[in-house]
């Protein structure tokens, strides 16, 4: 009996030491952000997605970083599979720009998933209606530290429009615009409409959005192709007709040696499960990934996203190739 029960425990053990046949067989980190983040839900919703449609060949998971930069650099040491990032940042890190200056990360885009149009609010009492009377005037380039602080003081730069800049984050630069401290700052609009802090604002200070003229549309498109220039309604909040901006996408790329069949694995999977996203990132309702992906992508696509998106009738333009 007690050799019996011997063999009994060493075979459980053997079992247990043993890999799982079934069990998937490459492991993927996907890189977000912050873990108080709408966009941390929505990797977490890709991971879902990916590890569901296909059980047997991949396990995701959602690793919490320091979001856009910091996701470039991690893939490029092999640290994440795939990951959140601007257009813009992607742009600059291809081509070894900016913080990228002379460390080029060949991340390549598989699909983008939120536009962000840069708006700039202004109080209508200010009686500005052009970015050129911005100039020396007191206003918010954009949370400090963000994407949108970068993107617009490249844009005034380019402009020769220079505002006294007041800096902060995007509470402390709306309580500025309340308090008549700052006559209004750039803000990232949801889709084609105000994001919620800047509703608040509208609720009890009227404002106004300054679009972009034809020319300065020219000079953006030529000298920071690194952007996308974005046509807004406009309406009775914005005190505006239909305008243009600037702005860029948020999106995922992947890490410069992720292969070609993983890459179209997941970009299938996600492309074909919206209402999973929809159900944990809801500004994606409606949307087409795809198209979003080929109007406003600025650097090259991944050739596994290539492949799918060709696959389903679309044409992938040749600067994204």
């Amino acid at each position: 009996m007690k050799f019996t029960s011997a063999l009994v425990v060493a075979g459980l053990a053997l079992t247990t030491a043993m890999p799982d046949t079934a069990a998937a067989e490459t492991r993927l980190a996907f890189g977000a952000t912050n873990a108080q983040s709408s966009h941390y839900a929505y990797f977490a919703s890709l991971s879902k997605i990916v590890n569901t449609a296909y059980p047997d060949a991949y396990q995701s998971s959602v690793v919490e970083t320091g979001a856009t930069v910091d996701n470039l650099k991690r893939m490029a040491r092999g640290q994440l599979d795939i990951g959140l990032i601007t257009t813009s940042s992607l742009y600059h890190a291809y081509n070894g720009l900016k913080v990228f200056d002379g460390n080029p990360i060949e991340s390549k885009l598989l699909w983008a998933y939120s536009l962000a149009p840069q708006n700039v609010v202004v109080r209508r009492d200010a009686n500005v209606t052009s970015l050129a009377e911005l100039a020396g005037k007191d206003m918010g380039p954009g949370m400090r530290g963000s994407s949108t602080e970068a993107t617009a003081q490249d844009v005034f730069n380019l402009l020769g429009v220079e505002p006294n800049w007041v800096r902060g984050t995007n509470s402390e630069l709306a309580n500025a615009i309340k308090d008549s401290r700052s006559i209004g700052f750039v803000k990232s609009a949801v889709g084609t409409s105000f994001d919620a802090l800047t509703t608040d604002i509208a609720a009890f200070t009227p404002v106004r959005v300054i679009g972009i003229t034809p020319e300065q549309r020219d000079m953006i498109a030529e000298k920071l192709p690194e952007l996308s220039l974005v046509d807004m309604p406009g309406g009775e909040m914005e005190d505006s007709g239909p305008y243009q901006t600037w702005g860029f996408m948020i999106g995922v790329s992947a890490r410069p040696d992720l292969d070609e069949k993983t890459a179209y694995d997941i970009t299938k999977a996600v492309m074909e499960n919206m209402a999973e996203q929809e159900a944990a990132f809801p500004a994606v309702k409606g949307s087409n990934l795809a198209e979003l992906t080929l109007k406003y992508a600025t650097s090259p696509l991944h050739p596994g996203a290539i492949r799918y998106y060709e696959e389903v009738g679309l044409t992938v333009p040749d600067h994204l190739k």
